[in-house]
C-alpha cells in the first residue's frame, strides 16, 4: 500500500493534469480526438500538450481540450490554436515532437510555426 505522503502527491499530481484540460484559461489549444485523430496519433499529441504546458508552469494561462471531428480529416491530428485577439491557427498533421515546438515558439513566444499549419500543408 502507499503511504498517505505518496497518495498526496500522486493526487496533486493528477489535479493539475485535470485543470489543465478543465478550461478557464485565456489560451486554448483543441485536439480533434474523433476516431480518424485517435487513429492518427492524437493521444500522444494530446498528452505532449497537457504534459508540456504543465512543464512550462502554463496551467493559469493555457487550456488544453479535446473535440470531435473537426473535418479535415486526411490531414489528422489536427489541433487549433485560440489566442485572444488573434486569428484561430490550425495545425495539421501533428506529432507530439511538433507540439513541444509549438509550445515553445507559439504559446511561449507568440510566433506561430506557420510550416505546420493548414496553409503549408501540401495538398
Amino acid at each position: 500500500m502507499k503511504s498517505l505522503a505518496e497518495l498526496t502527491a500522486i493526487r496533486d499530481k493528477m489535479k493539475a493534469r485535470v485543470a489543465i484540460r478543465e478550461g478557464g484559461a485565456d489560451i486554448r489549444i483543441v485536439v480533434g480526438m474523433a476516431t480518424c485523430g485517435i487513429a492518427a496519433g492524437a493521444r500522444p499529441v494530446l498528452n505532449a500538450f497537457v504534459e508540456g504546458i504543465a512543464q512550462a508552469g502554463l496551467t493559469e494561462k493555457v487550456t488544453v481540450t479535446q473535440t470531435g471531428c473537426i473535418g479535415i480529416c486526411q490531414y489528422e491530428p489536427v489541433v487549433e490554436v485560440f489566442v485572444p485577439g488573434q486569428e484561430k491557427v490550425t495545425y495539421v498533421k501533428m506529432t507530439a515532437d511538433k507540439a513541444k515546438e509549438v509550445i515553445e515558439k507559439h504559446i511561449l513566444n507568440g510566433k506561430p510555426v506557420v510550416e505546420y499549419t493548414i496553409g503549408k500543408a501540401k495538398m
